[in-house]
């Protein structure tokens, strides 16, 4: 070993909190990655804490630093500082990676006392391989230092049917990392997903985005109700596609609200939406004649309507013709095949960009509702007939995830689509690829099927405390780091990684730059 590597050495503690002193010159940063070598292997551990060590006692430190300040006489100056003052650093195991087989396992073991430890490098990182249908998500990072050799590569199927969560603060790089998971699905149609772009920021209209990608056309479709570029969909979708189910969990009806759109659909069927909305209740109530329409009172009608006026941005002509103010929902011919064409891009190992950056919270949880609710019957079908197994793992990208799987929501109404495949979508190969800057609010029982979490940074401690209690791995030590996350960089929680990985996702730009420029050349590059 190189003695010029050697950071520190390991001087007491216990397992999980071993203390090690600082090497004098060396500069340790909390996520710091250190190998300790042992006989056949070699333990890789993690800085969690920083402390100063003394050989003086803290009354003499007091007065010195008192008569300094005061006075500024004091000749601080010692006889081999390094010795006297010096750095503690606190490191957790994380793996024991044994060197004939690059085998990685969970450490039980401590280092021996007064082991030398140096910072870890890309040799160390040799059992980081990529599988087959894998995506990137970016480079193995030690504290600040990124190791760009060590890329980190996630089983794609086995990720997207567990769920992935991406929690974090405003402007730690949510959107960038979610770009450049999509960027990676593209390559490949092992895996379909429906993107709600609450902001139109995935696709690229005005921009860098995933229509950059070689393979978009092919592989992508995106959905717009305003203005669709070339090769691209109007987002519309028939009133008839709705039915009353779809409002569960999203929109708050009352129990007579909601069994009076339920028995306007079965009356109407497929045009109950219409029926309700050209129904003038007001003009009944103010004729004196009846307080009731039909089996409903007058007052509930009209609040079912004014809602579904509202939610669906929704007026009625002097002709009695449904308009929507957004252009997504329709009453006449237009969009009566939009679920059903979406659906079956998403089972064809597609992603399906719908950009409802015009629509409302609940119109747009609501277009989801339906497709989503379309395709886990899709694939509910498919397993009961033995033709699972043909089908790409398929996830569901939504954004403010608390908004349908959130306490409130789950103790308050009935599920909705969202927090069904939280559930129980994994058996049938659909999945959540939630989004959220507050996981203190999902269930803590949804958030243990979280079985991914790629983790950016978080200033507030009710967030970070929800997240680690949630963690595949032990994260207990890991409150400081995660509030000390930049932006872009991030802690991969999963069962389907040996550890808690840091990396650094690389900027979405750049890898779009790099994709051109190896097409350009010729080369072969993986990102």
């Amino acid at each position: 070993m190189d003695e010029i590597s050697i950071v520190g050495q390991v001087v007491g503690g216990s397992f999980g909190d071993i203390v090690i002193r600082q090497k004098s010159g060396t500069n340790l940063e909390i996520g710091d990655l250190m190998v300790s070598e042992e006989n056949g292997s070699f333990l890789i551990l993690q800085v969690f804490a920083l402390e100063y060590g003394s050989q003086i006692q803290d009354k003499m430190q007091q007065m010195m630093s008192g008569v300094n300040l005061e006075q500024g006489i004091v000749d601080a100056n010692f006889y081999e500082p390094e010795f006297v003052n010096y750095v503690l650093a606190r490191i957790k195991p994380l793996a024991r990676v044994y060197k004939e087989n690059n085998d990685v396992k969970i450490p039980k073991s401590l280092p021996s006392f007064f082991n030398k430890l140096r910072l870890i490098s890309k040799d160390d990182l040799k059992f980081l391989q990529k599988e087959k249908d894998s995506i990137f998500v970016g480079y193995i990072r030690s504290g600040s230092k990124i190791i760009k050799e060590a890329e980190v590569w996630l089983p794609a199927e086995d990720v997207f049917s567990h769920h992935v969560l991406i929690p974090a603060t405003t402007g730690r790089g949510k959107s960038n990392l979610v770009k450049t998971i999509l960027w990676h699905v593209l390559d490949t149609n092992k895996v379909g997903a429906l993107v709600l772009d609450a902001h139109d920021e995935y696709f690229g209209r005005n921009g860098v985005g995933l229509k950059d990608h070689p393979r978009a056309k092919e592989n992508m479709v995106y959905y717009t109700p305003s203005n669709p570029p070339v090769g691209a969909n109007r987002l519309t979708i028939n009133l008839q596609s709705i039915r009353p189910e779809h409002f569960e969990g999203i929109v708050d009806f009352s129990d007579p609200q909601f069994q009076a759109i339920r028995t306007a659909h079965r009356q109407h069927r497929a045009n109950w939406i219409r029926e309700l909305m050209i129904t003038n209740v007001a003009s009944i109530e103010n004729s004196g004649d009846t307080r009731r329409q039909g089996e409903f009172a007058v007052g509930t009608m009209m609040v079912v309507q004014r809602k579904l006026r509202l939610i669906l941005s929704l007026e009625v002509d002097e002709e009695q013709v449904i308009v929507s103010r957004h252009e997504v929902f329709d009453s006449t011919t237009k969009g009566l095949n939009t679920v059903d064409d979406i659906v079956r891009d998403i089972e064809q190992g597609k992603v399906v960009v719908l950009d409802t950056s015009r629509l409302g919270d609940e119109a747009e949880l609501l277009v989801g509702n339906i497709i989503a609710s379309k395709l886990l019957q899709k694939y509910k079908d498919a397993k009961a007939s033995g033709e699972l197994d043909r089908k790409p793992v398929a996830t569901i990208v939504i954004e403010e995830a608390p908004r349908v799987i959130g306490v409130d929501v789950l103790t308050s109404r009935n599920d909705n689509i969202y927090s069904t495949i939280a559930k129980e979508g994994r058996k049938f190969k659909v999945g959540l690829t939630a989004i959220t800057q507050l996981s203190s609010v999902i269930p803590k029982t949804i958030l243990a099927n979280m079985n991914t979490k790629i983790i950016l940074g978080n200033e507030m401690k009710q967030e970070r405390e929800a997240i680690i209690a949630s963690a595949s791995q032990d994260l207990s030590e890991d409150d400081k780091n995660i509030a000390s996350l930049d932006k872009g960089e991030a802690i991969i929680t999963s069962i389907f990684v040996p550890f808690a990985m840091p990396i650094k996702v690389p900027l979405f730009e750049d890898i779009v730059k790099n994709r051109k420029s190896t097409a350009n050349t010729g080369k072969t590059k993986v990102f």
